[in-house]
């Protein structure tokens, strides 16, 4: 598959990054593609998570560090958070040299679709449900200046 790099979109008032991403109806080849596409910009910008509305695409789609690999999260949803949080500086690809802290769930559940079409459920912690909590956030038009 030919896989291409595409440059990060920047700026916390960019209308791309502000807007909510559209579900995926179903795992096609062009999914599979955006997929390929993020992998190569998330690890040319060195990032440990990466949403589709970074590289340009309105589409429900996000890469995690999950165990020190690189997951594809389609139609991710949150359905649990713990109570207890702990505030930590983050930073993120599309807001250079800003980094803030952000309050997260220390525990989470979340459901997803793989990259196989199938449904699957995880729950994370710590650093892994911190990446996963700031990808899901992209979806959802927030930034990480939001918690300002």
């Amino acid at each position: 598959m030919n896989v291409s790099v595409f440059p990060i979109v920047t700026g916390a008032d960019n209308p791309i990054l502000r807007q909510k991403t559209r579900t995926i109806p179903a795992v096609t080849k062009k999914t599979l593609k955006l997929i390929e596409d993020m992998k190569d910009s998330m690890a040319e910008a060195k990032g440990v998570g990466l949403a589709a509305p970074q590289i340009g695409s309105n589409l429900r789609v996000c890469l995690a560090y999950i165990n020190e690999k690189i997951v594809p999260l389609i139609n991710p949803v949150i359905v649990h958070k713990s109570k207890e949080t702990v505030i930590d500086e983050e930073g993120c690809l599309s807001l250079p040299k800003i980094w803030i802290k952000v309050p997260r769930a220390v525990e989470i559940t979340l459901r997803y679709t793989d990259e196989k079409g199938k449904p699957q459920e995880r729950k994370l912690q710590n650093f892994d449900a911190r990446v996963v909590q700031h990808e899901v956030d992209h979806l959802e038009g927030v930034l990480i200046v939001d918690y300002k």
